[in-house]
């Protein structure tokens, strides 16, 4: 399991366990989950609380605890989830949660942000107006009114003021000071960027929750419902580098998250298009491309890139200038875990959609072939 994809070992169809202790009386060691969730109970928010996970799967999993959890005090719904997820957890995964809880409190403990002001979500100084006024209105028209989905599937709109994409980036020039002039050894975003910085470790994690869980999230639950976008419960935030003594481009490749998010935050540069080549389930991640699936992107300050994490993509080099770039990479523990038990993703993986039109195709005309012969041979 890993917490940072947010992928909770609960399966739907049967209850996930027992929870070995007692919560202040509330939670006896025979209390299992609930086989479906409670859609009336509205959950709690756990933001701000020194938690083993994302305040967002506690959220998520607080709608299948058992009736008479749902109304005790937060810190004991709190001591009975996260038992069952420890539960989940392989030992040595569980080492690797706690080591990456240590590094990230040493570094809040130790930086000085420089902008604590963009460190909490105020909507009105950090989007633009369009985007706010078809978020209030939430319903797929008003999101369509502020976008353009230039490829199916990639979907572009203005997102961040430019005051906001400002600050974020003097925030990070800071930290990255910081750990210059500290000799802290930082984690790069992934694998496959040298440079650049995790957002959520220096604290901008409950920001980018909110972000995703009152932002993006009903996007998503309305363009992408078949990925999970309407059960995002967790988020992996950072910013990447491009340009002279940065990374140059970046490979062909499919992205750790259902839904993600791509905005561009400057500075002054040419080339870096975005390449998107299809979306493709795991089976056929590395099949070809049709015609209809071949789209470029070019980064516009502020504006911001929405597609599924599956979506095939990559960056050209970046020629001249720097750019930077804020990904929120969206995931749903819900639908990771469905995902385990389903061989057909022909409503969102392209290939496994061409060879199922395939197979109706031949169906069809064997079909077709055998009232033909079978009208010949009444005929004779």
């Amino acid at each position: 399991m890993s917490v940072d994809g947010g992928s909770v070992d609960r399966r739907e169809g049967h209850a996930p366990g027992v929870v070995n202790g007692v919560v202040s009386g509330a939670a006896s060691s025979n209390q299992r989950l609930r086989l479906n969730p409670s859609k009336e109970h509205k959950p709690e928010s756990y933001e701000g609380l020194q938690l083993d996970f994302s305040p967002s799967i506690f959220s998520s999993l607080e709608r299948y605890l058992p009736p008479n959890l749902l109304s005790v005090p937060r810190d004991d719904k709190v001591k009975f989830m996260r038992e069952i997820l420890l539960k989940y957890l392989p030992h040595g995964e569980r080492n690797r949660v706690q080591k990456q809880r240590e590094y990230r409190q040493k570094i809040i403990s130790k930086y000085q942000p420089l902008h604590r002001e963009i460190y909490t979500m105020h909507p009105a100084n950090t989007f633009v107006p369009s985007f706010l006024k078809a978020i209030s209105d939430n319903t797929e028209e008003s999101f369509r009114s502020i976008m353009s989905e230039p490829s199916p599937g990639v979907f572009s709109f203005e997102l961040l003021q430019p005051s906001f994409c400002e600050l974020l980036l003097s925030e990070v020039e800071n930290f990255e000071n910081w750990v210059d002039e500290s000799k802290f050894r930082i984690m790069r975003p992934n694998t496959m960027n040298k440079y650049g910085a995790v957002l959520d470790d220096f604290g901008l994690e409950t920001m980018l929750d909110k972000l995703m869980e009152s932002f993006i999230r009903p996007i998503s639950k309305v363009f992408f419902p078949e990925v999970g976008g309407a059960t995002l419960d967790s988020h992996h935030g950072f910013v990447v580098e491009y340009g002279k003594d940065r990374d140059a481009d970046l490979g062909f490749h499919v992205d750790d998250s259902e839904v993600t998010l791509n905005v561009c935050l400057g500075k002054q540069f040419s080339g870096g298009e975005l390449y998107f080549r299809g979306t493709r389930c795991d089976k056929h991640v590395n099949t070809g491309s049709q015609s209809e699936e071949i789209f470029d992107y070019s980064h516009v300050l502020g504006r911001a890139v929405l597609h599924r994490g599956r979506h095939r993509h990559g960056a050209r080099a970046t020629t001249s200038g720097h750019r930077i770039n804020l990904l929120l990479w969206c995931r749903s523990s819900v639908f990771r875990e469905m995902k385990k038990y389903q061989k057909d993703f022909s409503s969102w993986c392209g290939e496994c959609l061409r060879e199922k039109k395939e197979r109706q195709r031949t169906s069809i005309a064997a079909t077709k072939w055998e009232l033909l012969r079978r009208e010949g041979e009444s005929t004779t």
